[in-house]
């Protein structure tokens, strides 16, 4: 027998008590909800496998790329190597392609003629901080309007008239 999780062991507990005591009454003890153990009761015929996960993958994908459309692609792709997209798509168009850009976009980015890779940016390294050489060195004032009195205060002191 496989190697059990401990979801499964515990699934297995809430369905044997589920079956000997009742749904609601495990439900309380296992602090679940009777929808959750109603579920897997009908999932469970007593084996633990019964109780594992099942994939979520689709069984098919109706609207997939077909071969021919792949193989269109691909020799499309060999004679317009620098081709932009969209006016790759338009040709491929021309020739019986029926999906849209964002598809075709999609499927040349599985194929591998998109390289995503992130252009790395040179590391910031800050300029070193200049010390002040005397107090109020970085202090500028903007001044509209200076009065007379204080221009004959400092002194002489010549301004434009």
């Amino acid at each position: 027998m496989a190697i059990l999780s401990q979801d499964i062991l515990f699934k297995q507990a809430v369905m044997c008590y589920a079956q000997k005591k009742g749904v609601t009454n495990a439900a309380g003890k296992y602090k679940t909800t009777r929808r959750w153990i109603y579920y897997w009761l009908r999932r469970y015929d007593g084996t633990p496998e019964s109780l594992k996960e099942l994939s979520r993958n689709p069984h098919s994908h109706p609207n997939q790329h077909t071969a021919e459309e792949i193989k269109l692609i691909e020799n499309m792709r060999k004679r317009n190597p620098e081709t932009g997209l969209v006016e790759f798509w338009v040709r491929l168009c021309q020739r019986g392609y029926k999906r849209t850009i964002p598809s075709l976009y999609r499927i040349m980015q599985k194929m591998g003629y998109f390289n995503n890779k992130m252009i790395k940016k040179e590391k910031y390294i800050p300029k070193p901080y200049e010390k002040m050489q005397y107090p109020g060195q970085r202090v500028q004032i903007d001044v509209k309007f200076v009065l007379i009195s204080c221009t004959h205060a400092f002194g002489n002191i010549n301004l434009p008239q």
